[in-house]
């Protein structure tokens, strides 16, 4: 069996075009309509018109528009407040409109107002590459004397928070202004950071939401998109932590496999399921990747591949596809038995998509400005190669 390969694009602002993509041996498209603000409908014009461009009016591209990554979940919803329903019925009616446009895969996430979070968006490798690292150092002098939040300084360890305050005494104001934007870059997609005010403000929301309460609005959205979801033959997929524990002393509910279990578990159906992203579960060594699979695979409808590599207690930076803490082959090698499970059962979705998850700046990207971090060319051609090496070579292992 194989899986699918795929690659995120971000539309007509991308400095990556598709065709590099299609040189890059991709075929299918991770993609969303990032000009529509979360909470509102995607009109099926816009959705039709963008998947003109992916696969092309006239003249096949070879590309497909597989997955949507992301369809946002406004963050009324992730809080339980009043208004949660008028934003849950404009998502229903988004889904409704993708299904009629024939994409069937819908990746999204619950976590509380940031996605993904980094402190340093060029970490330079011994190599010369530059990656994405995140800090749990630099993370707390932010949030105790950059961000100020109240009572951050409960949250930290004696010894984390001394060398916080040595790290932010030694911060020049450009080290201090980078640190900002790299945790504030806000949702992927989006070429706005959040302001420090508007963070305090959003922080604020959250006061008083336990994690109980939030997996309970989580299960609320569920119950009700899920149904639409088989109704239109869309398959959702949540995204995990990235990284997987609280930050900002808000809870973090989709951190490792009681999380994604209790999701799945939650609302059952072949509809509900989980992307699996292996960089954002590693950061936690106790998270078991090949387990999880094992466990959960037939609920899996998306996989990120990337690897991390924990430099320390206090943090990670994002490593080589295939080197790092990440035992790359063994996942894989269970990914691919689910694929071939799923076939032997008779199972339609035994192709599963992929892509490579973020990548390197390196060679001519390293001069290049790029819009969205982790997401240069040659870095993930890289990645999408080496991958595509490990498949053959575990295929032929296995005789598949």
């Amino acid at each position: 069996m194989s899986l699918t390969q795929c690659w995120r694009w971000y539309g007509p602002i991308d400095i990556v075009r598709l065709a590099d993509i299609r040189q890059a041996g991709a075929v299918g498209i991770v993609h969303a309509l990032h000009h529509i603000p979360t909470g509102e409908v995607w009109p099926k014009d816009d959705i039709l018109s963008r998947k003109k461009i992916i696969e092309g009016e006239k003249t096949a591209t070879g590309l497909k528009w597989q997955v949507i990554e992301s369809l946002n979940v406004h963050e009324s919803i992730k809080q339980g407040r009043s208004d949660r329903d008028s934003f849950i019925e404009n998502y229903i009616d988004s889904l409704i409109n993708i299904g009629d446009a024939g994409i069937k895969t819908v990746c999204y996430n619950f976590m509380p107002i940031l996605d993904w979070t980094r402190t340093n968006l060029s970490y330079q490798l011994q190599n010369g590459a530059i990656a994405l690292k995140y800090d749990a150092i630099a993370l707390a002098a932010f949030d105790m004397f950059i961000l100020q939040r109240k009572n951050a300084e409960l949250d930290y360890s004696t010894e984390l928070k001394n060398k916080a305050k040595s790290f932010y005494d030694k911060l020049t104001t450009d080290e201090a202004d980078k640190l900002c934007s790299a945790i504030l870059q806000g949702v992927p997609g989006s070429k706005e950071n959040l302001r420090i005010e508007d963070f305090q403000e959003l922080l604020l929301q959250y006061e008083g939401i336990s994690k109980k309460q939030l997996q309970k609005n989580l299960l609320y959205f569920l119950e009700r998109v899920i149904p639409t979801a088989e109704k239109v033959g869309i398959k959702m997929c949540c995204h995990p932590d990235d990284p997987p524990f609280s930050l900002f002393g808000i809870p973090r509910i989709v951190s490792n496999e009681v999380d994604l279990k209790y999701l799945i578990d939650g609302v059952p159906s072949s509809s509900n399921g989980i992307t699996f992203c292996t960089g954002s579960l590693a950061p936690d060594p106790s998270n078991n990747l090949v387990s999880i699979i094992k466990n959960l695979g037939s609920n899996i409808h998306f996989v990120h591949l990337r690897n991390i590599k924990r430099d320390s207690i206090w943090g990670f930076y994002e490593s080589d596809h295939l080197n790092g803490d990440v035992d790359m082959p063994s996942v894989y090698m269970a990914l691919l038995k689910e694929s071939q499970n799923r076939k032997e059962k008779g199972r339609d979705d035994f192709e599963i998509p992929f892509r490579p998850d973020h990548g390197h700046q390196i060679l001519d990207d390293i001069n290049k400005k790029m819009p969205f971090h982790g997401y240069s060319a040659i870095g993930r051609l890289k990645g999408l190669a080496e991958l595509r090496g490990l498949e053959l070579g575990l295929k032929k292992s296995l005789e598949l």
